[in-house]
């Protein structure tokens, strides 16, 4: 009976006045010389400490409060409550309120605090909130603390209830993919406030080394999802040098007059990979140029090259987004995307450049030896290292030896 005696004033948030007691009991023993008792109650004393620890948020001198917070989703409100007793939260729940219409947070909180009140048979004369309620009676003192033990309290019962809803998003967007790529769309379309969803969203990116071989890429998404059949490659033709602003547009201009020519659905949302000067160049050929209404957004990067700002409208401001959440993390894949699709095709463009700068300049070796070659060895460091046997097997004798000729005079004048 002492033991369900003691749980019960841990249960009530009492700890402060049992740890005094298991104090005076402990010290009792240890005169007594009764070590083991002692020790007993010392385990039991530290246990309980490290408990009151975790728990106590506040100041001891907070006794009997109810804390409430808020957080709205499209369909539910999620209601976040705290019961405070000695500073130890006694009880913590959060719970999901449907919504009816489009009521707003004080009629939701209001209905909420009276419902959780009532199942947990509180009899607060205290209610911390985050903004006023009205209704809930007028014994009770309603608090909207701006600082100090009680706000710390209001922005726990926060934390709480984000993290619940948080949760409860991850959970439903593993049952239901589609209805996270809704809920994304839907995001970027009121951050951005688009027009229409952004259901095909097309980003852009330049590569090149020096302004050689230069060329470019689109990416398409469509409902969040790379749509790599409507992914597009761009040899750069009417740029000399290494100009990202003219190359951007030559691209741009390319594939948006194509589009518009074959009746093509033009996307909702064109993305730039890099900040407010791409951006313009871009928004110059859709709009004054070409006299399209599409809405163009831009990422932009900090001194680490790290992608840290979402840009929109002209002229271009910052939109408040943070950088760890989902839709932020789908436009960074998008812009991932389009620049590994974009050095890609540089690369391969550079090494076909490179091979056929070497085998075209060698005497009596045509394009079909090459070809041959290429899809024998697959590139120069091996047809180099083939033997005089091993070459003459593919292309014959005669141009096996005005390879290695080649080669070894090649070694002899590098």
């Amino acid at each position: 009976m002492e033991y369900i005696a003691e749980a019960k004033e841990i249960l009530k948030g009492n700890t402060a006045q049992l740890e005094r007691k298991m104090l005076s009991r402990m010290q009792e023993h240890a005169a007594k010389l009764e070590f083991e008792e002692a020790e007993a109650i010392k385990r039991k004393y530290i246990l309980l400490e490290n408990y009151r620890s975790k728990s106590e948020v506040v100041s001891t001198t907070l006794h009997n409060i109810d804390v409430f917070n808020i957080e709205n989703n499209e369909k539910v409100a999620y209601i976040n409550y705290l019961h405070v007793t000695n500073g130890c939260i006694t009880q913590a729940f959060t719970f999901e309120y449907s919504k009816r219409l489009d009521e707003p947070d004080e009629e939701l909180l209001a209905a909420g605090i009276i419902e959780m009140r009532q199942r947990y048979h509180s009899e607060s004369k205290e209610v911390i909130v985050p903004f006023h309620v009205e209704h809930l009676g007028e014994d009770l003192l309603i608090t909207v603390p701006q600082k100090g033990d009680k706000k710390k309290l209001l922005e726990l019962s926060r934390l709480n209830v984000l993290q619940y809803k948080k949760d409860r998003i991850s959970q439903s967007d593993k049952l239901n993919p589609e209805q996270k790529q809704v809920r994304l769309m839907k995001e970027l379309q009121e951050a951005l406030q688009l027009p229409t969803l952004p259901m095909q969203i097309e980003c852009f990116d330049n590569s090149n080394i020096s302004g050689t071989d230069a060329v470019a890429g689109c990416v398409v998404f469509k409902k969040c999802k790379p749509s790599k059949q409507d992914y597009r490659r761009y040899i750069i033709k009417t740029v000399s040098g290494p100009d990202d602003y003219a190359s951007m547009q030559e691209v741009v201009r390319r594939h948006y007059s194509r589009m518009t020519e074959e009746g093509k659905p033009l996307p909702d949302l064109i993305i730039t990979d890099g900040g407010r000067g791409q951006m313009e160049v871009v928004r110059e050929v859709v709009e004054d140029e070409l006299h399209l209404n599409i809405p163009i957004a831009g990422l932009a990067k900090d001194n680490k090259h790290r992608t840290n700002e979402l840009l929109f409208g002209f002229p271009a401001q910052t939109i408040a987004m943070k950088t760890d959440s989902s839709l932020f993390r789908l436009l960074t894949q998008i812009q991932d995307e389009v620049h590994r699709y974009a050095i890609t095709f540089h690369r391969d463009k550079r090494s076909k450049h490179q091979i056929a700068s070497i085998l075209d300049t060698i005497p009596g070796i045509g394009p079909k030896t090459k070809t041959v070659l290429l899809n024998k060895f697959h590139s120069v460091k091996r047809i180099r290292e083939a033997t005089e046997v091993d070459l003459a097997a593919a292309i014959g004798a005669s141009k096996a030896k005005v390879l290695k000729d080649f080669f070894a005079e090649a070694d002899k004048n590098p």
